[in-house]
């Protein structure tokens, strides 16, 4: 039996290559949507056994109608798409959501998360799992200087370059550059939020 699924994004034209790629794999499209409350509505009258969501979405964003969902008791399982690595959503991942997929791939890789989280397990992006490190041992954090170490436990704590330049009294340029350091020494992945991705889940790393 063909999963029943539930799509929302506020992309018409990606809404509806969503729909259209879902139904040439054989899966049942039971409805749509255009923002969360539509997106929220559907899942409760339709019971679907999926929703794939926009992360970025009107009036309530992906995550928040999984938390709705959640507070329900609904069943559905829920797949968030979204243009950029969230820490909010990861963080959810075998909780209140079962897959993340960054739209970049999903056409890629949604017919495999689907059939991975219908049997009950979790699924993510590889391009995300390739950009996080977990690292448990803090020898990890041996190879910066002090200096980068500090700044590390600044963002640790969700500090701004501009608000760390002022706790160190040196130039956010200054920062910039530790944080550039940073990112080569732990092979971290330049994108825009690689560098915070790796410092939230390693948080671990900063606490005394």
């Amino acid at each position: 039996m063909s999963a029943r699924i539930v799509v929302a994004d506020d992309h018409p034209i990606l809404l509806t290559g969503t729909i259209s790629f879902l139904e040439s794999k054989r899966f049942i499209v039971v409805g749509s949507a255009k923002d969360g409350n539509e997106a929220y509505n559907a899942i409760v009258a339709q019971y679907p056994d999926i929703a794939i969501l926009d992360f970025d979405m009107p009036k309530l964003n992906g995550l928040e109608v999984a938390y709705q969902c959640h507070l329900k008791g609904l069943e559905t399982r829920i797949i968030i798409l979204t243009l950029h690595k969230e820490e909010a959503i990861l963080s959810e991942v075998g909780n209140k959501i079962h897959g993340y997929l960054l739209k970049e791939d999903a056409l890629q890789e949604i017919e495999h998360c689907i059939q991975r989280v219908l049997l009950g397990e979790t699924f993510v992006s590889k391009i995300i799992l390739g950009g996080i490190h977990f690292s448990k041992d803090k020898e990890v954090l041996h190879d910066l200087s002090v200096a980068e170490q500090k700044i590390l436990r600044y963002l640790a704590n969700n500090l701004s370059s501009s608000q760390i330049a002022e706790e160190l009294f040196i130039s956010k340029r200054t920062v910039e550059k530790h944080r550039s350091n940073i990112i080569k020494k732990l092979g971290i992945p330049p994108t825009q939020n690689g560098l915070l991705l790796w410092v939230q889940n390693n948080n671990h790393l900063f606490n005394r």
